[in-house]
Formats: C-alpha cells, sequence, structure tokens
C-alpha cells in the first residue's frame, strides 16, 4: 500500500502533540471525531467545546486546532484507503505516532470503520439532488405575425433539494425539438461512461 502519511512539518508537530495527550481523553476524542466523519460542512466541536477541550487537554487553541486536523486526517485517510488495522497501525508508526496512541487510533478505527466508511459513500459531492421530474409537451400554433405554424417544445420541471438546508427548488427549463435531442445525446454519453465505470 502507498504510503498515507507524510511527516510533513505540521504533521510532525501535531504527532507530538498527540503523543502527549493524557490517555484517558484520547480515546472519546477519536469516538467523536468518527461520530462526525462524514458530515462536510459541520464541525466536530462547537466554540464553547473546544475551549472546554483547551482546558481539559492543557493544549492553546491552535495546537488543538492542528491535533483535531490532523486525527481526522489520519481517519480519513483510512477510510479512503479501506485500511485494515495492520497497515494502518505500520502507516501511523513510521510517522513517529508512540505506540500506545497507535493502539488506541487502531483500535477505535477498526470498532468504527465499517459504519463510518459507509456513511461516507453515501455523502455526495454537490449538495442538490433531482428529487423528481414533470414534464409536458406544447404544441404552438401561431404568433402575432404568423397565422400558420407547428412549434413543438417540452417543458420540464426538475425538483431539486438542497441536503445542507433541506429546502426544496424547483427549476423549469424549456427545450425546443433540436435542444431536446442534444439533451438526450448528451445524457446517452453520460450513460454510457457510467456503464463502463460499472
Amino acid at each position: 500500500m502507498a504510503l498515507m502519511f507524510t511527516a510533513t512539518p505540521a504533521i510532525k508537530r501535531a504527532v507530538t502533540l498527540i503523543n502527549n495527550l493524557g490517555s484517558s481523553k484520547f480515546p472519546l476524542l477519536l469516538t467523536r471525531i468518527l461520530q462526525k466523519l462524514h458530515l462536510k460542512d459541520e464541525r466536530t466541536f462547537s466554540e464553547e467545546e473546544e475551549e472546554k477541550l483547551q482546558g481539559s487537554l492543557e493544549l492553546a487553541g491552535p495546537d488543538l486546532e492542528l491535533v483535531l486536523q490532523s486525527l481526522e486526517f489520519f481517519l480519513q485517510q483510512a477510510a479512503y484507503h479501506t485500511a485494515k488495522p495492520g497497515v494502518f497501525s505500520q502507516q501511523l508508526k513510521q510517522i513517529d505516532v508512540e505506540e500506545e496512541k497507535v493502539q488506541v487510533i487502531v483500535e477505535t478505527w477498526a470498532n468504527s470503520a465499517k459504519d463510518v466508511i459507509t456513511k461516507l459513500r453515501q455523502r455526495t459531492i454537490v449538495p442538490k439532488q433531482l428529487e423528481s421530474v414533470n414534464w409536458r409537451l406544447n404544441l404552438q400554433m401561431a404568433q402575432s405575425n404568423k397565422a400558420k405554424m407547428k412549434m413543438p417544445n417540452a417543458m420540464f420541471e426538475f425538483n431539486v433539494t438542497d441536503e445542507n438546508t433541506t429546502e426544496k427548488e424547483n427549476i423549469k427549463v424549456e427545450f425546443t425539438h433540436d435542444e431536446l435531442y442534444m439533451f438526450y445525446n448528451q445524457l446517452e454519453t453520460i450513460q454510457k461512461q457510467l456503464d463502463c465505470l460499472s
């Protein structure tokens, strides 16, 4: 397996801080991070909770931020690589995380990995998701300057939900025959590419 972590100066600093953390609160910290790992725009701890953590872990604000970000990064990488406990342990040791902390991180990961990976797989890249489509066909028969004409067009209403705000939005689109045919061809191309991926 490729290296999951590179010992950058920030990672080295974070590892030093993690190695110095008290053993009693460390598992609770990891559990909380894993519970929130799949949430995109939500912080693991509120500002008030972070202030309490600074006191209980005896860390300054920037140091706490570095520790939280680094632990999240370690766990995200483990999820991305679907890391087995032995491999994850080896990778952490290579960046000098001490044995006791490695055991706690790997054990916590092993207990939550399946659930975390499942939740991360369900997460979408784009917050807006198509919920339903309504359509109707119109046939324009005349205009003020033309008495006889036949101009078909299709009206689509895409009902979209934003997962961040749970708001619903209706997007209305009108296609002429040529535009609808071009749109159809693009959908066919997308479908073929998706079929190739699966």
